[in-house]
């Protein structure tokens, strides 16, 4: 059920590129208004995450998982059968809020409530679909595009929505909502809505105006203010939608978020951008086999995660993940636009470096705090994972049209930067952990799962640079 409820949109944003054109001119809509289309789905999807939390402190989850089932097939269709923009619009934004709602919704317990046994096989599964999901993209879309159709892959992604549904029905145990004590914190929940949007808007602008025209940089800056008021706000709330505080304060969920960050980041520029440059060379579905190693890395990673998620050795996983990255991004820098030979290179190394990272990285995080925070630690990745993934795609186009003289001299100043983001973050995280005392460990799954304790011990953040007294009184804190 959870993989059928997070496939689709997924794929469908790794598909759409050679697409956009496509549904731009049979629905009459100006490239500009998909662009701002795609931007609000993704604003949704950012949304949903924190929507999601304050839903279930207070209402049925299983109920409210089948409604939020419901919505996507209700948006999937009217997205497949759209007549005009603002079926497109609403269908697509439909598509990306009840995504991540479903996501922070049902992830969480899938992973705890079968037990150790269970948990490899689970990180495993939803690894290789959903990272395989995004690999595929490209070639799913690049078929459609060949084909000067896009309807039927909007009606497969309605299918899987509705077998989403079905089974969300034939798996339905009712649960209580989890703290009906809980403030439901309106301010929270609009800087949640608030911050994307307007970040997300002036994003989607860029594909007609400049970076720093009033239309694109106000609403851009204004949307990432809000959302970094929202984390000092949920920070500083004695009782928070969010588990920022004890994420903040603790050197290991730091790390992860730090690699999940930028490995979403700069995986951006590594597809999107070279696949954009190769498009004036090659059919779409040509380009898109060109990124199917993607897939197999995919399928790769997702073994790794089995093999290492309750060992010690799961801590260096994201590390090597985010060095495949940068590799791939490099080998993508050696020529642009890339040739076959570096192209399919380029884009197996960038796909295990993706899967290595991303899913990886959130356990690092969620197995250092106790599985009652679980929810909620996904919720504040997936927000901030999601800003800095689907914001920065725009941003890195707009930079590649108008840098460096032309598109592929743009391109290859965004892949130096994306190559920037690989290594900075893994260095930042090794940091992180040195200047903590933090060290690998393996987890204690039981206790974890129970809900007793997290995982493994995660030192105060920073805590090797204090002083004695100091890092002591922290721990007992932490402890």
């Amino acid at each position: 059920m959870v993989v059928c409820a997070l496939v689709p949109y997924l794929a469908l944003s790794a598909a759409l590129q050679p697409l956009t054109p496509i549904i731009a001119g049979d629905l009459h809509m100006s490239l500009t208004s998909m662009s701002l289309a795609f931007g609000m789905g993704n604003a949704g999807y950012a949304a949903g995450t924190v929507l999601a939390v304050a839903f279930a402190q207070h209402l049925p989850q299983r109920r409210m998982l089948v409604v939020y089932a419901v919505l996507l097939v209700v948006g999937s269709c009217l997205a497949a059968g759209a007549q005009n923009a603002a079926m497109f619009f609403a269908g697509h934004i439909l598509q990306g809020a009840c995504t991540s709602l479903l996501l922070i919704a049902a992830v969480p317990p899938l992973a705890i409530s079968f037990g150790k046994e269970r948990l490899r096989e689970t990180a495993m599964i939803m690894n290789m679909c959903i990272f395989g999901a995004v690999a595929i993209g490209p070639a799913v879309g690049g078929l459609q595009a060949h084909a000067h159709a896009w309807r039927p892959l909007f009606l497969i992604v309605a299918v899987i929505s509705l077998a989403a549904l079905v089974l969300a029905l034939l798996t339905f145990e009712d649960a209580p909502a989890m703290d009906r004590s809980a403030p439901w914190d309106p301010r929270a929940i609009a800087l949640a809505v608030a911050g994307p949007t307007a970040a997300f808007f002036g994003a989607s602008e860029l594909i007609s105006h400049p970076f720093l025209a009033v239309s694109t940089a106000v609403p851009l800056a204004t949307g990432l203010v809000l959302i970094l008021v929202l984390v000092v706000y949920q920070y500083r709330a004695k009782r928070p939608l969010l588990t920022i505080r004890g994420m903040l304060r603790s050197s290991m969920p730091v790390a992860g978020l730090v690699v999940a960050l930028f490995a979403a980041a700069a995986s951006i520029s590594a597809t999107e951008l070279t696949a954009g440059v190769l498009a004036s060379r090659y059919g779409p579905i040509h380009v898109g086999l060109l990124y199917l190693p993607e897939l197999a890395g995919a399928i790769l990673t997702a073994f790794a995660l089995g093999a290492v998620i309750t060992k010690r050795a799961m801590h260096y996983l994201p590390l090597a993940g985010m060095v495949f990255l940068a590799a791939g991004i490099a080998v993508f820098r050696v020529e642009v636009p890339s040739s076959q030979a570096l192209t399919l290179i380029g884009s197996g190394l960038t796909g295990i470096g993706l899967g290595a990272t991303v899913a990886p990285a959130l356990f690092v995080a969620g197995f250092s705090l106790p599985s009652a925070s679980l929810q909620r630690v996904f919720a504040l990745v997936e927000l901030l994972r999601a800003v800095a993934a689907f914001m920065i795609a725009p941003i890195f186009a707009h930079m590649a049209e108008t840098v460096g003289g032309n598109v592929n001299a743009g391109t290859g100043i965004a892949l130096w930067i994306g190559l920037g983001l690989a290594v900075g973050g893994a260095v930042i995280a090794v940091l992180i952990y040195a200047l903590s005392g933090a060290r690998p460990q393996t987890p204690d799954l039981d206790e974890f799962l129970d809900g007793d304790s997290a995982a493994w011990h995660s030192p105060p953040l920073l805590a090797a640079l204090r002083s004695p007294p100091t890092g002591r009184v922290l721990a007992d804190e932490t402890a």
